[in-house]
């Protein structure tokens, strides 16, 4: 029995956040209760994120496939009138390779959505109760990677570069590499700048803990954390009292609060 439903035949790429199926935006999750066919990452989306699927949904694992076997699949699903549903894990903007996915279905005339998810570092500063940009001490964040051979960095990101920034940077995919990193990162950042470790965010074996940066390679090795790991280094995570922002100050006025105005 085919269900009717109210999405169009398109591919629907969908951010499905770092795994908490809680997590996912509203739209997201009525996109995947609705569509035909579904390719999810399983190495990085939770069977949780999928289930309120229809009974009748065509689920397709893709960690095992390349690109050459993935677009076929989207594009002659789009064609047979179906909704097809591309799942990545957190944010679609953040190293989710969607770059060549659009391209091809561009050139194939196939039309396609982008829906965007939470990413683990917005996730992971939630479960610290964090907030990585206070004002006077850090107000800008970088997202970044270290090189590797799946994705190299370009020479003018290279991470001790970044670094010198001193802001909050949020480190992906860097387990393996930890110990470069680490030594990167101490070119500008002192030895005692807090650093969360953050594993699996969102899913339930889930590790976040606090360390010092120089400490962030031993307890990497220690704790045997290879995949799946985000690194916070940030200021910000240190306990700061006394900074507060003039958002919402007495002294501060803007277009719907002038200065010295009291409210009771």
């Amino acid at each position: 029995m085919t269900i009717q439903t109210s999405l169009k035949p398109a591919v629907y790429i969908i951010g499905a956040g770092p795994g908490d199926p809680d997590l996912l935006t509203v739209k997201a999750y009525k996109i995947i209760a609705e569509a035909d066919i579904i390719l999810y990452a399983d190495s990085l989306v939770p069977k949780q994120i999928l289930h309120n699927t229809r009974p009748d949904a065509q689920l397709i694992p893709t960690g095992n496939k390349t690109l050459e076997n993935i677009i076929p699949i989207m594009i002659e699903g789009v064609k047979n009138n179906y909704s097809v549903v591309r799942l990545h894990s957190g944010d679609l903007t953040l190293y989710s390779a969607i770059h060549e996915q659009i391209q091809a279905l561009i050139e194939a005339n196939i039309p396609f959505e982008l829906i965007p998810g939470i990413s683990a570092f917005q996730a992971a500063a939630a479960k610290l109760s964090t907030e990585l940009t206070i004002p006077e001490l850090v107000q800008t964040i970088i997202l970044t990677r270290i090189s590797g051979s799946a994705s190299p960095v370009p020479d003018s990101e290279e991470l001790s570069s970044l670094a010198a920034h001193k802001a909050s940077l949020c480190l992906y995919l860097a387990a393996r590499h930890v110990e470069k990193a680490q030594e990167k990162l101490l070119y500008h950042y002192p030895p005692d700048t807090p650093v969360a470790v953050c594993f699996r965010v969102g899913w339930p074996d889930e590790k976040i803990s606090i360390v010092p940066l120089e400490k962030m390679s031993t307890f990497t090795q220690q704790e045997n954390l290879i995949r799946t790991t985000l690194y916070i280094i940030s200021p910000a995570l240190a306990a700061v009292k006394n900074l507060r922002s003039r958002l919402y100050h007495p002294e501060h006025s803007h277009l719907f609060r002038p200065s010295g105005r009291r409210d009771f």
